[in-house]
């Protein structure tokens, strides 16, 4: 109970959580470890941590692995287009799982408002509340559409977000999140831009959770989320060793803002960050007039990685796909024993990330 209270950001132990950084697994609590301590009540954590310079040959001989390591990911740069029906979008998402899968996938990440593209099967311009609510009436296609081609295809798909009008009535940007077990997890956006404010009453949600998938834990922010660095460390925190970032930008400027953004998180949190994009415009759809992106795999600038801390790229504002393969145990000793240790150094009796929400 102790370490679920810890892992829903509740409570905070800085040694515990230190610890989790470091890539100790938690397996539980021993008691009557100190007796006479009455701060812990005697019990001390049960910790595992796997030394990533050991093979396990015995399940090498198993043709298995102790842990998951190589994770296959990819970056959809997508092409905005008119479209007719809801056939025809669900064909070019399904061209992309299909070709992914193909390849393996353990991953793949479709960019933020990517849904807008089915408000272009309207002949008029809609305004901000018909838009919402169109796109609103779509949700449970969207949802057997991605849940299908996710277990069908065998690849875990961040489905994109889009403005989605909530049973009180309010708006979320909301990001979809698809698991090959069949699972469907929700993470809103926390920091609506401006624009989405104004134009569609876009509220921030207030939850920031790792999902838990069968490659480790993952986090989502969109878009200007990633701006805000407190809130990629509340991930780390809850053990997420990469994070996914749908985003929207319709110029150059505001595309590096978010990939500028992106790097340093993901060298501050020594984790790798997946950003995708769109390309292309919608003439009649408010908000995706214009289109600039260049979509990317991020890693932290360090021996173990990319040179340029770029593990795959896209060529900007073409529609295509960059794909990697992503080493978690790399993360893991660039933790323990890199050139720095971001994670590690950290000053906790000076400053810590805390969580307000419920």
């Amino acid at each position: 109970a102790y370490f679920e209270v810890l892992q829903s950001g509740q409570l905070k132990d800085p040694v515990v959580s230190f610890q989790r950084d470091s890539g100790f697994e938690m397996l539980g609590l021993l008691p009557n470890y100190l007796p006479g301590d009455p701060e812990t009540l005697g019990y001390a954590a049960h910790m595992l941590w796997r030394n990533p310079r050991y093979s396990d040959v015995s399940a090498i001989d198993r043709g298995t692995s102790a842990t998951r390591d190589r994770v296959r990911v990819v970056s959809v740069q997508f092409l905005q287009r008119g479209v007719s029906s809801f056939r025809e979008f669900a064909d070019n998402i399904t061209y992309f799982v299909d070709t992914v899968g193909s390849y393996h996938a353990d991953f793949v990440c479709f960019p933020e408002l990517m849904q807008l593209q089915l408000l272009s099967m309207h002949d008029l311009e809609l305004s901000a509340s018909e838009a919402v609510d169109a796109l609103t009436g779509h949700r449970e296609e969207l949802d057997k559409m991605f849940s299908d081609l996710a277990v069908r295809y065998n690849v875990n798909i961040i489905g994109g977000s889009y403005p989605l009008r909530q049973a009180d009535g309010s708006v979320r940007n909301s990001a979809f999140i698809y698991l090959r077990d069949g699972s469907v997890h929700v993470q809103d956006k926390l920091h609506p831009t401006p624009s989405e404010a104004n134009w569609w009453a876009v509220e921030g949600g207030d939850r920031l959770d790792v999902i838990q998938t069968d490659c480790g834990p993952i986090g989502v922010m969109i878009c200007y989320d990633s701006e805000f660095p407190e809130l990629a460390r509340h991930l780390i925190d809850q053990g997420a060793q990469m994070l996914f970032v749908p985003f929207c930008t319709d110029e150059r400027q505001g595309y590096m803002r978010v990939r500028h953004c992106c790097q340093a998180r993901a060298i501050e949190n020594q984790c790798y960050v997946v950003m995708a994009g769109n390309v292309g415009n919608l003439p009649r759809v408010f908000n995706m007039d214009i289109q600039y992106a260049q979509s990317c795999i991020l890693t932290p600038c360090d021996f173990p990685f990319a040179r340029d801390g770029v593990a795959a790229d896209t060529t900007p504002n073409v529609e295509s796909v960059a794909i990697a393969d992503l080493s978690l145990s790399a993360l893991r000793e660039a933790r323990q024993r890199g050139t720095v240790r971001n994670l590690r150094d950290r000053r906790l009796d000076l400053y810590q990330v805390r969580w307000r929400a419920g």
